[in-house]
């Protein structure tokens, strides 16, 4: 099959990465001022070893692919999809948040777009190099997209990869943002890795307000989602771990607040729920960021 990466940062340089290593077909699309340096092989240090594969850049894509990887920042989606100018087979976005879907199924036939979520600590450090700091890849796809994507999905285990295809669209979507959403914005507002929020009565108390907070706007959109599962799993982290909006906010860089905050904040307007330790949190960040009140 023939694949393209629309972001190649970290995660849609392991995409690739892993992809090219299986013998896949892969363009990466990357800004016109840094073709003409960007490698032609990809590498990715992962636990378990090193993986180096081939891979085609180009500042735009001219030719059909049969799929489409999106791993933009959300607030880059709409810049970066001018480059794409043949229409894909299908389109797998892994942005974070839940809104970017119906962005894509306007710009594109909406059977097109398979939504996806994937959950990894992993970095770029050079032009096609990147890091993988979690031996596991947890890549979930909406089940319409396992007739096409069933194959190279299923050989993508051997790698260190977590696949499952799952029914319920909105259980996916917000699957994952019941866990990112309370996470990068307690992180971020308080500047402490998880270790130290857990060991912070007020902080503790603020992260398991946010939780439930999502999966009742979760719940009210249709996701099947439990805080108790998502609050014992932050009881299991690994103490140091930082959220990538954390780390955002101390580099200086735009996070991606409204993406991750967003839809918790105004699904909480939507169906009458009190979000209000996310509207908190989410001014708080704004403060730190320089970032327009709202």
């Amino acid at each position: 099959m023939k694949h393209a990466i629309l972001g190649a940062g970290a995660i849609g340089g392991l995409i690739g990465t892993v992809l090219s290593s299986l013998g896949e077909s892969v363009t990466v699309l990357v800004r016109p001022e840094r073709l003409a340096k960007y490698p032609t092989n990809l590498r990715l240090e992962r636990p378990s070893g090193e993986l180096t594969a081939p891979a085609k850049a180009v500042a735009t894509l001219t030719e059909p692919v049969d799929v489409l990887w999106i791993a933009t920042k959300t607030y880059q989606l709409s810049a970066a999809l001018e480059a794409v100018q043949a229409l894909p087979g299908c389109v797998v976005p892994l942005l974070n948040g839940v809104d970017h879907v119906a962005v894509l199924r306007l710009r594109f036939a909406g059977e097109r777009v398979i939504p996806a979520t994937i959950a990894i600590e992993a970095e770029s450090i050079a032009p096609g190099r990147f890091i993988q700091r979690a031996p596991v890849v947890r890549l979930n796809l909406a089940a319409s997209g396992e007739p096409l994507l069933g194959a190279i999905v299923a050989r993508l285990g051997p790698l260190g990869f977590a696949c499952q295809f799952i029914s319920n669209e909105q259980t996916l979507l917000w699957g994952k943002l019941c866990f990112l959403g309370p996470f990068a914005l307690v992180t971020s507002a308080s500047g402490k890795n998880i270790g130290e929020i857990l060991a912070d009565a007020a902080w503790k108390q603020q992260l398991t307000s946010a939780i439930a907070e999502a999966c009742e706007v979760a719940t009210a959109s249709g996701a099947e989602v439990s805080a108790a599962q998502i609050q014992a799993f932050f009881g299991g982290a690994p103490p140091g771990m930082r959220s990538s909006m954390q780390k955002d906010v101390l580099a200086g860089r735009e996070p991606e607040l409204d993406a991750i905050g967003g839809p918790i904040e105004r699904g909480g307007e939507r169906y009458g729920i009190d979000v209000s330790t996310t509207a908190r949190l989410m001014a708080a960040i704004r403060s730190k960021s320089g970032l327009p009140t709202s």
